[in-house]
């Protein structure tokens, strides 16, 4: 009898999951599955609400597992010492399977275990499993990287998609390891990982939530996605990209269910643009698997010595959403409220704060990472380039997002701004996108005395980019 070993990462589902389908497939009759979850010791250094929401995911895909008398064994410290541990523990290991990743420190950690594999003499098989396509599977007829996205779209479209795997949960349960070995370590930093965390998303993570959002979003919004999804009043957006983070939905289910709705639309257009989204999401992967380095260096080395500002104040007024400006400072207070900003928002305070503040990229994308429950590294890394004008296929330096008119345009009543910014609640409409126009006496009549004037001057800080970004173009 051999044990086959299904390692979970960010892939915290028990449905459509690639690793786990084919290690079920590869159990002769005596042989059974175990799963594991390796607690890397970088992971608990820190408590952020991303930690806080990935380990709410984290139990529930514990909890789905445990239902299903499939036990999940937590292994912690150093990856080589914690392995070394569980081949001890757990012999004969007939094969270790896990969805690998291609950029980041999951690159480096899967060619860490790749090397202490064979060292052991342990069979690996590892899979493509968090993307449509791979960083390697949309090339062009060089056999070269694209560097823009429509001759990649166009390309990614041609490619046939991998279908949706099925599990047989009852053949899970058959096959289960009847007595799972202990690691004391690991039990004892998934108990603290669960003390830790606060119980805030306990409705928003795992599996059968983030189905339930899909079908939901699949019903209801997909339709009319193209029209809506610029507006943040509106629900406008899919709110998949958590589950997608963590793999508490795989992506392959995700595309499915999006042609599948295709065909019975007359018009198809809200279900292209969110497949376009699916797109930009391998392509981002790409890009920062051609370019390991642009987590910290911007793609464009033009622009590598780009004199940018320093000014904390600035910086800490930007965090807080207390810039003056009120979609900006809305997105702000959203992103610190929920965990969550509205994607187009996104591109709103990146380009304020890299193009209206010169201040660096690095330097929001940081505070993205501490503060967004769905951070992906390179989605956001891309993100951030993009709107920095310093990475591929970006928005041209001398295109600056104006925040009023974005305001005007996509907020036009202002009620998204005043469902964050409550210093606002009470101004009219025809105030609400620049409440420094308003004289004092109207400041004082619609109580919003206490909102911050505009940190910055919109065309001085527009003519001081241009002057910067032109400098070193």
């Amino acid at each position: 009898m051999a044990v086959h070993i299904v390692w979970f990462r960010r892939d915290l589902r028990l449905q459509d999951h690639q690793a786990l389908a084919t290690a079920l497939a590869a159990c002769s009759k005596n042989d059974s599955i175990m799963g594991i979850f390796h607690i890397h010791p970088k992971l608990t250094e820190s408590f952020t609400v991303r930690h806080d929401y990935f380990y709410e995911t984290l139990k529930a895909f514990n909890d789905h597992a445990n239902e299903l008398s499939f036990p999940i064994l937590f292994l912690y410290g150093e990856l080589e010492a914690s392995f070394d541990e569980l081949k001890a523990k757990t012999d004969p290991i007939h094969t270790i399977y896990y969805n690998r990743d291609e950029v980041g420190f999951g690159k480096k950690r899967d060619q860490a275990f790749e090397k202490w594999a064979k060292s052991a003499q342990i069979k690996t098989k590892s899979f493509l499993n968090h993307h449509l396509h791979g960083a390697y599977d949309s090339l062009k007829e060089d056999d070269t990287h694209y560097k823009v996205f429509s001759p990649y779209y166009k390309k990614w479209r041609q490619l046939h998609k991998p279908d949706p795997v099925c599990i047989d949960e009852s053949l899970l349960q058959q096959k289960s390891l009847s007595k799972k070995p202990k690691h004391e370590a690991g039990e004892h930093a998934y108990k603290q990982m669960m003390q830790q965390k606060t119980g805030k998303w306990k409705q928003e993570a795992g599996e059968q939530c983030g189905r339930e959002y899909l079908q939901s979003f699949i019903d209801d919004s997909i339709e009319s996605y193209k029209r809506d999804r610029d507006y943040p009043e509106i629900e406008g957006t899919s709110r998949l990209s958590k589950f997608l983070r963590t793999g508490a939905l795989s992506i392959r289910t995700v595309y499915q269910m999006a042609e599948e709705k295709r065909a019975q639309l007359k018009d198809d257009s809200g279900v292209e643009t969110f497949i376009q989204e699916l797109a930009w999401r391998d392509f981002y992967n790409m890009i920062y698997a051609h370019y390991p380095k642009s987590d910290n260096l911007e793609i464009k080395s033009a622009y590598q010595g780009l004199d940018w500002r320093s000014d904390e104040e600035q910086l800490q007024a930007w965090k807080e959403g207390k810039t003056g400006y009120p979609l900006v400072d809305a997105a702000m207070r959203q992103l610190n409220e929920t965990g969550w900003m509205h994607n187009r928002l996104r591109m709103v305070v990146a380009s304020f704060l890299t193009k209206h503040l010169l201040i660096d990229w690095r330097l929001g994308e940081r505070y993205f990472a501490e503060r967004l429950i769905d951070y992906d590294p390179a989605s956001n890394i891309g993100g951030w380039q993009w709107a920095a004008s310093t990475g591929t296929d970006a928005v041209p330096y001398f295109r600056i997002f104006n925040p009023y008119r974005q305001s005007e345009r996509f907020d036009p009543y202002g009620r998204f701004i005043r469902s964050y910014v409550k210093e606002l609640k009470d101004v009219p409409t025809k105030a609400i996108h620049m409440p420094h126009d308003l004289s004092e006496e109207e400041r004082e009549e619609y109580g919003c005395t206490a909102y911050e004037k505009p940190i910055v001057d919109h065309q001085s800080a527009r003519k001081r980019a241009l002057q910067a970004f032109g400098n070193n173009d």
